[in-house]
């Protein structure tokens, strides 16, 4: 789809037959494709853009991850189900599974973010991965929802074979055994393309120096240099 305000039929048909749907209100599938950089531009005004529908998508999408892991796991706690759900709804998982149904090439963009590799940016792929969610849920009900998430975050889930460990929380809990103040995270630097970026964080720990971590958004980057530090200070309580 171009940056204009018509909707191209055989692309429409594409990616509903990705998303498992055919949509009665076609209005709700070019707001969720549709980034706020256009809403302003000639053509433009007056459509609807996918922040409202991101923040409804996120919900959706965290109410199906949630009852797919209850049904999966019986056996597992409540912590270990949070662990897994973390990293299922995080938006890298999110990015993820849009670029996988090719999402990027469907967004509507103003011509300066389409220039500047917005089809590829994962945080942008996220966001919009979250708008087709949430018109999914809105168009045909949680069903509609349910049945594009489900097979979709499906390996996802299979990926882990036990539930991730977060070096974060790890490293918390063993400062606060130790009767230590809780790590301090700092970004260290950013590089990188806008939709590219690299995050690099330092974390320190009383009486025990400092660690680095880089990654593609500054949550993983704090993780990675959570797990460093903790590979020295504790390298047989944490198995990331």
């Amino acid at each position: 789809m171009s940056g204009g305000p018509d909707i191209n039929g055989s692309e429409v048909a594409e990616l509903e037959t990705s998303l498992g749907h055919v949509f009665d209100d076609k209005s709700l599938l070019l707001s969720a494709l549709t980034h706020p950089s256009l809403a302003g531009l000639k053509g433009g005004r007056g459509l609807g853009t996918y922040e409202r529908l991101e923040f409804l998508g996120d919900r959706v999408l965290g109410l199906i991850v949630a009852e797919m892991l209850y049904r999966t796991f019986p056996q597992e706690d409540e912590g270990a189900l949070a662990r897994r759900f973390a990293e299922l709804v995080r938006r890298e998982s999110i990015a993820r599974i849009s670029a996988a149904i090719g999402l990027g090439r469907h967004l509507r963009l103003a011509a300066s973010e389409a220039g500047s590799g917005g089809r590829d940016n994962p945080a942008l792929l996220a966001d919009a991965g979250e708008a087709v969610i949430a018109a999914l849920y809105l168009d045909g009900g949680l069903e509609a929802a349910r049945r594009f998430v489900e097979p979709a975050w499906r390996p996802l889930v299979a990926e882990e074979i036990s539930p991730p460990q977060d070096a974060k929380t790890a490293l918390q809990e063993w400062a606060q055994g130790q009767g230590l103040a809780l790590p301090a995270y700092a970004l260290a630097s950013t590089a990188g393309p806008a939709h590219e970026p690299r995050f690099v964080v330092e974390v320190r720990v009383e009486g025990h120096g400092k660690a680095t971590g880089s990654g593609k958004s500054k949550r993983a980057a704090e993780q990675a240099a959570a797990a460093a530090i903790l590979a020295r200070i504790d390298p047989d309580g944490f198995k990331p």
